[in-house]
């Protein structure tokens, strides 16, 4: 099928790393089916990541960008438009600013005329939009089924549950709850044009399916709950983990792959908590404290907000413990690249903030996952990834703090023998099952949108 006569999928992710690129993903395997040519809508600061994707995956005429303009603003200026390099103060400020972009999108739908729109959580707005003028919207939820179960049992207004939650295990401490309400709350407050039933308002305005980036093999239980809840047939994508040689930074990747290279199997713990979240001092000087404690080689990525040219690895990590750990330690600023290194031979496990991207990226490479979640989703991911017995959670004190004894503690319980056995088993046959539906999760997401796109040009 030519580009003029292939159908029009217009994507708008949330503009976070973490939403942008599952919808990359998702569009780079639905052009499979060379049916479709795929606009990804964002912010210009977005653009250079986004055409690095397309650029190594040859997909320049398949892909074209669509510049969603925020509203000028002195607090959120344009290399703020997205939430990578964002001051933690201002992710809810970018949240609401973002609701401006409406009048811009129903410009955009108006002039490009998909047959179309897949959206993301924070605009459900944009199925409104798109339904006005007569065009089909779907939902894809870049976040685990899981999770939305949990959501929709505790916060649903419009459905007051008198019955226990069926999943008991995904349950939150006070300062995880206190984290996700105070979320919820200000999606309430400030999502445009919201629905009283605001978070599965995504869920209602999508047109008969709703995608969620997850595998039957791993959620199926809970997508089942889901789709009954919501009367919307739930179609998994898979875990959408991006091929290992995606790679934005060369120089860089080589390096550490070559440091990995010169380590033992399995004798070494990747540490990360994800690209929007910032560690504060107290969280730094635990988690040193932690690997200079256990026996393990690790790799620890840190990461600060752009332009504080007051922090710098030196001034932030315990005085001289770049120097204790040489040997067996490689600090890393910023960036490294995630899933050559969790596919490498030399990587026992993964110290992991539990976002939902890097949960499903640990476990597609059978990597166990030390569990330390910090705010919203992440806390329900680690309960999951319990439950599925491929993870161990690193204990809190009753205020939620971590503490050096206790992530030492937690590295070391899994290079125990018989434990990493166990738990390295566990995380291989859920990864083999996952690599098996993968196909097959993708193909049914294919026929699905083709119908719902032939359907659309039927009633033109």
């Amino acid at each position: 099928m030519s580009v003029e006569n292939s159908f029009k999928i217009l994507m708008f992710p949330w503009l976070a790393h973490g939403h942008v690129f599952p919808y990359l993903e998702l569009a780079k395997r639905i052009l499979k089916g060379k049916n479709f040519q795929i606009y990804i809508c964002s912010t210009p600061i977005n653009f250079t990541s986004i055409n690095t994707f397309i650029n190594k995956n040859l997909l320049e005429n398949s892909i074209q960008l669509v510049d969603i303009q925020l509203q000028p603003s002195e607090e959120l200026p344009p290399h703020y438009h997205t939430p990578k390099n964002l001051p933690p103060n201002l992710l809810f400020t970018l949240i609401n600013a973002f609701q401006s972009t409406h009048s811009n999108f129903s410009n955009i739908i108006a002039t490009l005329k998909p047959d179309l729109v897949i959206y993301d959580i924070f605009q459900p707005w944009a199925a409104k939009i798109s339904s006005l003028q007569g065009i089909p919207a779907v939902h894809f939820a870049s976040i685990g089924a899981g999770v939305l179960s949990f959501i929709h049992h505790h916060y649903t207004p419009s459905d007051i549950i008198s019955t226990p939650f069926p999943f008991p295990v995904l349950q939150c401490k006070d300062h995880e709850v206190k984290s996700i309400e105070k979320l919820l709350e200000f999606l309430y407050e400030n999502l445009h044009d919201v629905d009283q039933d605001f978070l599965f308002g995504s869920f209602k305005h999508s047109c008969n399916i709703v995608l969620v980036k997850t595998s039957r093999s791993f959620e199926q239980k809970y997508m089942n709950y889901i789709q009954e809840k919501c009367k919307k047939r739930i179609v998994s994508v898979g875990p959408l983990v991006s091929n290992s040689n995606n790679i934005t930074n060369e120089e860089d990747s080589e390096s550490i792959i070559q440091w990995l290279n010169s380590k033992s199997l399995r004798s070494t713990v990747y540490i990360s908590f994800g690209s929007e979240y910032f560690l504060n001092d107290k969280e730094v000087e635990e988690i040193a404290k932690g690997l200079e404690l256990c026996d393990a080689n690790f790799i620890w990525v840190i990461r600060f907000p752009a332009g504080d040219k007051t922090i710098s690895l030196e001034n932030t990590l315990p005085r001289g413990f770049l120097n204790r750990v040489k040997d067996r330690g490689l600090v890393v600023e910023g960036w490294a690249p995630q899933v050559p290194i969790l596919a490498h031979s030399s990587i026992a496990c993964f110290a992991s903030h539990c976002g939902w991207s890097s949960l499903m990226e640990s476990l597609y490479y059978g990597v166990p996952v030390i569990a330390m979640p910090m705010q919203f989703d992440q806390p329900i991911n680690a309960r999951l990834a319990g439950e599925g017995g491929f993870s161990l959670e690193v204990d809190r004190d009753e205020n939620g703090m971590l503490s050096g004894e206790n992530i030492a503690k937690g590295i070391n319980t899994v290079f125990e023998e018989k434990t990493g056995e166990e738990l390295r088993f566990r995380a291989k046959e859920v990864s083999e099952k996952m690599r098996r539906d993968e196909e097959e999760d993708l193909d049914e997401v294919i026929d699905q949108l083709l119908l719902l796109c032939k359907n659309y040009k039927l009633q033109e």
